[in-house]
């Protein structure tokens, strides 16, 4: 069996806070075959940005393993991250924030290369910036233009020519279409799937939107206050989810017609738990219909529903 391009092992990471530690990340381990796409979804605050960063060694973990391609990269020092880093980028969400306005497109494509030196003469520079921006489909004719000149598809697709500027492996692509219209999106996502198959990309998706989840992941995983509660094939958590709160997301999803709805919604009601110090047990009971006292007092385990599905609920644990 082929060594996955990512995985992770009980992967923690805490933020102290005064009052006590915030669990932004708490015990995730997932792996990632090489060109696949693994989804993250989950509401706002659920980790899923901290996780991608942690991934890429953006801020520090606080336990755990990260594996890449088989060595453990937390224990790398300055030097090889710096050569790992070529490898491994990242697409932010905020196509405007995340790219320094006094740069032309050319200077912000270029700059990966400098940093990383993997362009030796000024011309060999130029020609790669121009092919990078055939690439993402931007015109020759901005290579001169601003960010602030750009409407947010262009700037969007800056960021994803810095990121294969330096010929990466894997990307974290950070809620990269969250702050577009949907036509852009459209496109965005569609010159993600093409460069993956063009140059066999592996991505981590990180997203709060399922139906963009759906169109682009292999496997998806569902997060909640920093654990994950399910993970799954992507057809196979949309034909068959089982944890409640992964059933309330999917039920969420607007249905592209103008006739009623007849389906049942899951409606999540009460109250966010605390992520400061939470207690043991399932961070989901409060605000689930089925919760019982079995859910509280013990961490819940994933439990294996079947091949390549696995939930974190005791309404599961005998299956």
């Amino acid at each position: 069996m082929s060594t996955p391009l990512i995985e992770t092992k009980h992967l923690k990471k805490y933020f102290d806070t005064p009052r006590g530690k915030l669990h932004a990340v708490d015990d995730i381990s997932i792996t990632i075959e090489r060109g696949k796409t693994l989804g993250i979804v989950g509401e706002s605050g659920c980790g899923k940005t901290t996780l991608g960063r942690v991934l890429l060694r953006l801020i520090p973990a606080t336990s755990g393993q990260v594996f890449y391609d088989g060595e453990d990269i937390l224990s790398y020092n300055r030097h090889q991250m710096n050569e790992m880093r070529k490898k491994m980028q990242i697409i932010f969400q905020d196509p405007f924030s995340s790219l320094n306005p006094r740069l032309s497109v050319t200077n912000l494509i270029a700059e990966p290369m400098k940093v990383c030196k993997t362009v030796k003469t000024r011309a060999e520079l130029q020609e790669r910036v121009k092919a990078l921006m055939k690439t993402v489909g931007l015109a020759e004719r901005l290579v001169n233009a601003y960010p602030h000149e750009l409407d947010g598809g262009r700037r969007q697709r800056i960021g994803v020519a810095r990121a294969l500027a330096v010929n990466p492996e894997f990307i974290v692509c950070d809620e990269p279409v969250s702050a577009l219209d949907v036509s852009i999106q459209a496109q965005i996502l569609n010159l993600l799937m093409d460069l993956q198959e063009q140059m066999n990309l592996t991505y981590i998706f990180i997203t709060h939107d399922l139906s963009v989840v759906k169109h682009i992941s292999d496997n998806i995983m569902v997060m909640y206050l920093g654990q994950c509660v399910e993970y799954a094939e992507t057809n196979e958590l949309f034909k068959n989810p089982m944890h409640p709160y992964t059933k309330a997301l999917l039920s969420a999803i607007p249905l592209p017609s103008i006739a009623p709805e007849d389906r049942m919604k899951d409606i999540i009601k009460g109250e966010i738990t605390s992520p400061i110090n939470p207690p043991a047990g399932c961070r989901f009971a409060a605000r689930c219909p089925y919760a019982s006292a079995k859910c509280t007092g013990q961490d819940i385990p994933l439990h294996n529903i079947a091949d390549n599905h696995k939930v974190a609920c005791v309404l599961y644990e005998n299956e």
